[in-house]
């Protein structure tokens, strides 16, 4: 008898469909085709044991499965629910004429229970798409998939839950959630808050202004003077993640194998710390399994680098292409998956090998020479795709023994969403342009293109600091930034001298080839 059960596998962050045929004649072969890997063919073994301990006797006659499409790669143990499924209907154990309405995903363990899989968002995207009417995941993914409305996502603990909904015995309910309300309640809640930073209020106004523009930010300044802490507190200002961010940024989450058991929707922008000892494909995504890596984790969200020279150069330098066109495709032998990368780049350094140079009250102990190679691990094409470069200072005693609180995340973020939707209504008919960061030649010339005394203070600052053509476009867009802020029509001169104080790696030292921040 020939059975149709129908699941889905992942490719980039999206699924696709798979049907697993099957096949049951007289014989005792067991036979898995269409591109399995080795943990799809080791399926055998876990569903033999699942149906023993559920107390269905496997059926030992000849099997043929089939997942097709047969011409594309199946990896990974989400297969075994529904393959397991599709033997037992093809032996009239399972009623096969539902099935149709059915698409199923989970990994059996030896005693029948039904484990958690990545991916389970995108398999229900992919179900409603299809016009699924029923999705069957394990429980520890229900109320992830139960995101996706138009479907009914039913969480299992076992194979034989599974078998009873199919045939239609007991009563199943399916798991129902409340996107609209938990997104409500959980987006403004966060374990930091600016009001904490004593201090710091000139660092404080450039974070404001790179996140109302989406811009990139470079702190430099001696350990202990709060770069950290500060980086930290960066998703409380931005603002809030909206229903389709919120949508693709779990699905990076869930492909990854990154949401907690019983997650649902992310409300928080991604906050991401990768070690300096990070490699290129843990940076990027990729591998043998293609995964995403920590510039798609932190998609919409902050990719924080603390101790930015201490990263290798190749994994710095990888940057470049995905800072600028928001986007990574990840090319290997055997497949090119293309992942979300828009993501604000935060990063932080120390001026110099020992931390000191330029410190108010402690000496400096490198030489010029080690200055100039430590700064040089920045090549100056990765510099020019940071908009603001700020010094950053200790903080004085009077300042850190005050009583009376700094200026709240809350307030901060007020007038970065003003700004943010003074942007969206400008680039409201430019497709994936939706923040003043993201502005191209064009847009620049429209929108950003400063007044007369503004352009003459810019040309000077340009020459005498032999600036480049990308930090020319990076002081317009963080000046259009400074200028939404201020709630202003035109670019102003004011605006052009905040946004150039904010390139301090561009300030050279006479009779070196190098960048120093003081």
């Amino acid at each position: 008898m020939l059975t149709k059960v129908y699941s889905a596998a992942i490719e980039g962050i999206d699924a696709f469909p798979v049907t697993i045929e099957t096949v049951v004649e007289r014989g005792v072969r067991f036979t898995i085709v269409g591109m399995a890997d080795t943990a799809v063919k080791e399926s055998y073994q876990r569903i033999v044991a699942a149906m023993n301990h559920s107390g269905i006797s496997f059926p030992h006659r000849k099997t043929v499965i089939n997942l097709a499409p047969a011409d594309v790669r199946k990896e990974g143990a989400s297969f075994d629910l529904p393959m397991a499924v599709g033997i037992l209907a093809s032996n009239e154990i399972v009623k096969s004429d539902s099935l149709g309405d059915y698409m199923l995903t989970g990994e059996l363990s030896l005693d029948g229970s039904v484990l958690p899989v990545k991916g389970a968002l995108p398999i229900a995207i992919k179900a409603r798409e299809m016009r699924f009417r029923r999705l069957i995941v394990p429980k520890g993914n229900a109320t992830e998939a139960a995101v996706v409305n138009n479907l009914e996502v039913f969480g299992v603990e076992s194979l034989t839950e599974a078998v009873e909904i199919i045939n239609g015995i007991g009563s199943h309910e399916p798991v129902t959630v409340n996107t609209r309300e938990l997104f409500a309640r959980e987006s403004g809640k966060f374990d930091f808050d600016f009001s904490e930073v004593k201090g710091q209020e000139g660092v404080k106004r450039a974070f404001e202004v790179a996140c109302a523009g989406g811009h990139n930010i470079l702190l430099v300044g001696p350990p202990g003077a709060g770069k950290s802490m500060m980086a930290k507190r960066l998703p409380t200002i931005l603002p809030p993640l909206t229903m389709q961010e919120a949508l693709e940024t779990t699905k990076i989450h869930s492909v990854a194998g990154k949401l907690t058991r019983g997650s649902m929707l992310m409300t928080r922008r991604p906050f991401r710390t990768p070690h300096h000892t990070v490699s290129p494909v843990a940076l990027v995504g990729g591998g043998s399994n293609p995964q995403p890596g920590e510039i798609s984790l932190a998609n919409h969200g902050i990719l924080f680098l603390d101790e930015f020279p201490e990263f290798s150069r190749q994994v710095l330098e990888v940057l470049r292409q995905p800072l600028e066109d928001r986007e990574i495709t990840v090319a290997r032998a055997k497949y090119t998956v293309t992942y979300p990368a828009s993501f604000m780049l935060v990063a932080s350094m120390n001026p110099c090998p020992c931390g000191y140079y330029g410190h108010p009250t402690k000496q400096c102990t490198c030489s010029p020479g080690q200055i100039a190679r430590y700064m040089s691990r920045l090549s100056g094409p990765l510099l020019d795709r940071i908009d603001l470069q700020v010094e950053i200072q200790p903080v004085a005693f009077d300042e850190m023994a005050t009583t009376v609180p700094s200026e709240s995340s809350e307030a901060i973020r007020e007038r970065v969403v003003t700004a943010r939707a003074i942007q969206q209504a400008r680039y409201r008919n430019e497709p994936h342009i939706h923040c003043n960061a993201q502005m191209n030649s064009r847009l620049l010339h429209a929108y950003a293109w400063p007044d007369a005394d503004g352009l003459e203070k810019l040309k000077q600052r340009m020459n005498r600091l032999n600036m480049s053509a990308r930090a020319f476009d990076r002081i317009l867009r963080v000046a259009r930034t400074i200028a939404d802020l201020d709630n202003s029509e035109r670019v102003e001169a004011r605006h052009i001298s905040e946004a150039i104080g904010y390139r301090s790696l561009d300030r050279s030292t006479p009779g070196s080839n190098v960048s120093i921040p003081y």
